[in-house]
């Protein structure tokens, strides 16, 4: 049997791997399933349709798979999945999502500090760190490998790249490109994200081929006197590089008619 503790409360039908561990008054309701090695610490409550994976650690006070925060849920089956080896430190809060049929998605390896509010129908990809007391609202994804700082908020259907960074109370009302450094209120670009680049080897990529495109790619997009669309165009001739491509796409994608546009240059 799993170790639960007797205070706990878990639902018959719920399917929890017998190395999972469960802490004193925690509540796992009835279509909860839970992988191997994932720890759920005190009072934390669990609900819904809500699959979560392998050696997740969820802290005291967190609460995954509620409904939604959302005035047009009318109580459709919806789901909250999160994968393998993430941390939801104390009070995280992962709502299911709204329509039918549809998913909240945690994905893997990633930490969400305490009081990280994950709305619904949000889609966190891999290896992201969320700081202290950040609330994503609806529908906002996010890429791998993104960093954001602590005390901020993050407006429903936005898109934030790959490896990107953004400062601690920063105003997230558009899209913040990968590879950049966003940061103020109302939020601008600031600059690369050189020391994410380098963490992840691709300051060193290709020769340094790869860190010069990109810095190419940031004179065009933010210090030259281009238009976004014009800059674009400018860029192409390096999308024979993958990030420099990803770069591309996704702004080319953040002018899209559900997209609210990419977060400017200073």
């Amino acid at each position: 049997m799993s170790s639960i503790h007797p205070t706990a409360l878990v639902h018959p039908g719920a399917v929890l791997d017998p190395t999972v561990q469960v802490g004193p008054y925690s509540i796992i309701g009835e279509r909860v399933t839970i992988g191997p090695g994932t720890v759920i610490e005190a009072h934390v409550v669990i609900d819904g349709c809500t699959e979560i994976g392998a050696d997740n650690h969820i802290y005291p006070g967190a609460t995954v798979g509620m409904a939604p925060q959302d005035l047009k849920y009318q109580g459709a089956e919806s789901f909250v999945k999160i994968g393998d080896g993430n941390t939801l430190r104390e009070y995280v809060t992962v709502n299911r999502a709204t329509g039918e049929g549809e998913t909240t998605i945690v994905g893997n390896h990633n930490l969400l500090m305490a009081y990280v509010h994950v709305a619904h129908n949000c889609v966190l990809a891999d290896h992201i760190v969320i700081a202290n007391g950040v609330a994503l609202a609806g529908h906002v994804e996010i890429e791998s490998r993104a960093v954001i700082g602590g005390v901020l908020g993050v407006h429903q259907f936005v898109h934030i790249g790959q490896m990107a960074m953004v400062g601690g109370m920063s105003r997230i009302d558009r899209d913040v490109p990968p590879f950049m450094t966003v940061e103020g209120n109302p939020s601008r670009v600031r600059a690369l994200n050189q020391v994410g680049l380098r963490r992840s080897g691709l300051m060193e990529a290709q020769g340094g081929e790869v860190f010069q495109a990109l810095k190419k790619a940031y004179r065009l997009l933010y210090r030259s006197n281009l238009t976004l669309k014009e800059a674009l165009v400018a860029l192409e001739p390096l999308c024979t590089l993958e990030p420099v491509a990803h770069l591309h796409g996704f702004l080319s994608a953040s002018q899209g008619s559900q997209r609210r546009g990419p977060i400017p240059g200073r």
